[in-house]
């Protein structure tokens, strides 16, 4: 199924995309109002500094745009073409979804975002411990 070492592994899973061995997240509820997208500094297995300059994560704004907008189209197909309900129906089964999903879509999006800028390394873990000695 997921391949650690891909891109995909590392934005669904919320993994560090440079060594993908442990969560960027503190928490792993992301329904907790105050840990949806708080984050540990760097990661403790290869030393990878998630947020690169400060600000970094505003450009997840943008994909967050498109992933928001993905899960109400999904949501629009679903309740008006699939299921049949009325155009307002479809409208408050998009608010919903968007509104339920929310932390979903704020994770996928930082995750995403910061795939953009590393790549995955099978020996990053090493290297830390190297440079450490």
């Amino acid at each position: 199924m997921l391949k650690k070492g891909s891109k995909l592994y590392s934005i669904l899973t919320g993994s560090c995309p440079k060594c993908q061995e442990e969560s960027m997240y503190v928490s792993k509820n992301m329904y907790n109002p105050g840990e949806t997208i708080h984050m540990n500094e760097h990661c403790s297995h290869c030393g990878t500094k998630y947020k690169i300059e400060p600000s970094f994560f505003y450009g997840a704004m943008y994909v967050s745009y498109g992933v928001g907008t993905a899960f109400a189209v999904a949501a629009f197909v679903i309740s008006y073409l699939f299921i049949g309900t009325s155009v307002k129906t479809a409208f408050f089964a998009i608010i919903g979804t968007l509104v339920v999903f929310m932390p979903i879509i704020m994770r996928l999006s930082r995750n995403i975002w910061i795939n953009f800028f590393f790549k995955y390394d099978p020996k990053a873990v090493e290297k830390h411990q190297a440079s450490q000695a």
